[in-house]
């Protein structure tokens, strides 16, 4: 089997989602690769409209049912546990890609004695194969035989774990899964995958399309979803360490880390609705100073952090309180101005 392609499935039947991005998948272009859905408890018909499609095509699609909900990463897990492939890849089950994506990602990958293939996405809010904002996943630079520099250049810019397929053996001969029961748990993992990868190859193409809605995962701001970020940030870390690429890329991680566990969580979660917790903020704060003491020193932080960033996060840094009034007012203000401007 070439490949296999994980779909982690959960209430994806309204609006035609799930059909649209099956439909992308059954039209490959390619003859020897697998489907691999996985339902993960949905409450809608998403399994039902999986189960018409492994009937309708057997040679290409298998169903898995998971008997409880175990978010995306477990989803995913047990479908990397049935795969076949030589290659793997993911997609979510609200995007879509073109009739010839694998083809052209396996021939890329292949020509080139790759352990990794990757495009470029499309940003789109429409079902259907026009071209959209087009999304950079990687840079050129990135590709070829990885280096050290290279391997630093992808913990910080890794893009996105779905606009890729990767060979079997860089996942399956190493104990490492998807962390499971939370979400953003692509950023966990993909750091130890890619450092395994002797060689990337990487289409400026944009194949992909990546769909966007009011119930994605990245439009939804909650406590939990910020919680979960900051897990999956501490599973990054450990796996540096785990896996013995931590003090050789110290600087990259401490990067990644504070901008996935700190900023965008921090910044997230102060504009999200309801009132806001001064314990979680407070803790968020002690946990980074813990964690990386010295973050605002980092060689990338000045390059990666806004400047408005960063004097919010001293103001953090020196009293939690102080940082949420002001971070009110300021907000406030703003809205007030916003306002006046309309009127």
């Amino acid at each position: 089997m070439k490949l296999s392609v994980i779909v982690p499935v959960y209430n994806m039947a309204a609006d035609g989602k799930l059909e649209y991005c099956l439909d992308s998948l059954i039209g490959q272009t390619i003859e020897e690769y697998e489907i691999i859905a996985v339902d993960d408890c949905s409450t809608d018909r998403s399994l039902e409209i999986l189960r018409a499609y492994e009937a309708r095509y057997p040679e290409k699609m298998r169903v898995i049912a998971s008997p409880v909900n175990r978010r995306q990463g477990g989803a995913k897990n047990l479908g990397l546990a049935a795969s076949k492939g030589e290659w793997i890849g993911f997609i979510d089950s609200d995007d879509w890609v073109t009739p010839d994506y694998y083809e052209k990602l396996l021939k890329a990958a292949e020509e080139a004695d790759a352990d990794m293939a990757g495009c470029d996405y499309h940003l789109t809010h429409e079902h259907s194969m026009k071209i959209g904002q087009v999304v950079p996943n990687n840079r050129p630079e990135q590709a070829g035989i990885l280096d050290h520099d290279k391997y630093a250049s992808l913990i910080l810019d890794g893009g996105s774990l779905v606009v890729k397929i990767y060979r079997r053996r860089i996942i399956m001969e190493y104990p490492n899964r998807f962390p499971e029961g939370i979400f953003y748990e692509d950023n966990a993992i993909s750091n130890s995958w890619m450092l395994r990868a002797r060689s990337f190859a990487y289409l400026q193409e944009p194949l992909y399309y990546y769909y966007q809605h009011r119930d994605s995962t990245v439009h939804t701001i909650t406590r939990q979803r910020c919680e979960d970020r900051m897990e999956a940030a501490r599973i990054m870390v450990r796996e540096a360490k785990e896996f013995g690429f931590f003090e050789e890329y110290r600087e990259e991680i401490e990067s990644s880390f504070t901008t996935l566990f700190y900023v965008n969580t921090l910044f997230s979660y102060m504009v999200g609705k309801g009132p806001r917790s001064y314990g979680f903020v407070k803790a968020m704060g002690k946990e980074m100073r813990e964690t990386f003491p010295h973050f605002r020193k980092n060689r990338y932080y000045t390059e990666r952090v806004h400047e408005e960033e960063r004097r919010l996060i001293e103001l953090h840094m020196k009293s939690t309180l102080y940082f949420m009034l002001y971070y009110k007012l300021l907000w406030t203000y703003r809205g007030i101005c916003k306002a006046l401007r309309k009127g």
